[in-house]
């Protein structure tokens, strides 16, 4: 299937690789900001203006799709699968950006190893969203596709274990109130990555059985 595309639908798997590309380096340059944290460092501000400028160019892309979509009359995939996994896509971005603007917003001066934890496990899922992305124009990958998906699946059980535990510590070790919330919420942002990771691999699956 997809052997014989047109220009045009070729041209919504660049938009997708593209995509799933900027996601990548969000989610790398969030790890990095979560380690500096981690060391004390204070470049707080710089890494979340990284951020915002990726997550930009990602939202140009989006637009881009959608604008494709509607002047496009043959579509490689259903035009709802279209949207919903450049939308998708989207969402792990906004909330890369979500992360880094609440540290900033909340005057996070430290973070601890499940924060880094937590990042590192999103950089996985991440790297394996764009790699299943990136075979989707040839269903004969399928069968390494929904491993993939299957892997984002299992990250994101880690990542479920690990806020629980970073939450179970915080509450038996950390008697500051304000840096206890504070801890928790990063926790939490840091944990939906991964779940936004997941809702991406759903709608892969989904286009996978509809279309092998």
């Amino acid at each position: 299937m997809f052997s014989k595309l047109m220009p045009q639908e070729v041209k919504f798997f660049d938009l997708f690789n593209a995509h799933a590309e900027l996601v990548v380096q969000g989610a790398n340059r969030l790890a990095i900001l979560v380690a500096d944290l981690g060391d004390g460092a204070d470049g707080l501000a710089g890494h979340a203006q990284v951020i915002d400028e990726i997550e930009k160019k990602a939202d140009k892309i989006t637009h881009d799709t959608v604008a494709l979509l509607h002047t496009t009359f043959n579509t490689p995939l259903d035009r709802d699968e279209i949207h919903q996994l450049i939308s998708k896509l989207d969402d792990i971005l906004d909330l890369i950006q979500d992360v880094a603007e609440s540290m900033h917003l909340y005057d996070v001066r430290k973070l601890t190893q499940e924060s880094r934890q937590l990042a590192d496990i999103s950089v996985s899922c991440c790297e394996r969203v764009r790699s299943a992305v990136s075979l989707l124009s040839n269903m004969d990958n399928a069968p390494a596709i929904l491993k993939m998906c299957q892997e984002i699946d299992q990250l994101e059980s880690d990542a479920d274990r690990v806020m629980r535990t970073g939450i179970i510590k915080l509450f038996r070790e950390e008697t500051d109130v304000r840096e206890l919330i504070k801890q928790k919420g990063i926790y939490e942002l840091l944990e939906t990555v991964t779940d936004r990771c997941e809702d991406v691999a759903n709608i892969i699956e989904g286009i996978i059985l509809e279309n092998s």
